[in-house]
C-alpha cells in the first residue's frame, strides 16, 4: 500500500473516491449510472440498477463493465485491483445481462460473472460464475447449475404463471 500512486495517480483516485462516495448515497438510479459512465468510464448497461451503499474500486472503476438489466445489491463492493503482501493483483470485472448480486457481497479482480446468474447475499465471487447458474457462501460455491435452474423454474408455480 505504501507504493499506491505509483500504479495511479493520486487526484485519479481522489476524484474516483469523491464521484464513488456521492453516487453510493443518491436515489436516482439514472443519476448514479450516469456518474458511473461519465466520471468513472464504466460500461455500464440500460436498466441496471446499484443499490444504495455500493462500493466500486476507486483506483480502477473503468475495469469494471454491468450488463443491463442487472441488480448489484446493498453494500455489495466490486474490486478490480487487490494489493496482498507479495503481489499485486489487476483484472477486468465483467457482469453480464440479468444477473442479481445478492447484498453484502464481495467481487474480486478478474471476475467474470454470466448472464442470468444470480450470486445469494454475502457471497465472495472470487472466481467466475457460469451463466444461469446459483452460487452462494464464503468461499464461494456453486449451488445450481444453469440446467437444474431451469427445471426448478419449470416446477414453480410462479414462474410457470402466465397472464391472460
Amino acid at each position: 500500500m505504501w507504493h499506491v500512486y505509483k500504479t495511479v495517480p493520486f487526484w485519479k483516485v481522489v476524484k474516483n473516491f469523491i464521484v464513488i462516495q456521492l453516487a453510493r448515497y443518491t436515489p436516482f438510479l439514472s443519476m448514479k449510472n450516469w456518474m458511473y459512465r461519465k466520471f468513472l468510464r464504466m460500461n455500464v448497461g440500460k436498466q441496471t440498477s446499484f443499490a444504495l451503499m455500493v462500493m466500486l474500486d476507486v483506483m480502477f472503476p473503468e475495469k469494471i463493465s454491468v450488463g443491463r438489466n442487472t441488480v448489484i445489491g446493498y453494500n455489495t463492493t466490486i474490486l478490480a485491483h487487490e494489493y496482498l503482501i507479495k503481489e499485486y493483483r489487476l483484472g477486468k470485472v465483467e457482469i453480464g445481462d440479468e444477473v442479481m448480486i445478492g447484498a453484502n457481497s464481495t467481487i474480486l479482480p478478474g471476475v467474470k460473472i454470466g448472464d442470468h446468474a444470480i450470486v445469494s447475499a454475502g457471497t465472495v465471487v472470487h472466481k467466475d460464475v457460469p451463466a444461469g447458474s446459483f452460487v452462494g457462501g464464503n468461499p464461494m460455491q456453486l449451488i445450481y447449475t444453469k440446467e437444474e435452474m431451469d427445471e426448478r423454474r419449470k416446477q414453480d408455480t410462479y414462474f410457470s404463471h402466465k397472464e391472460v
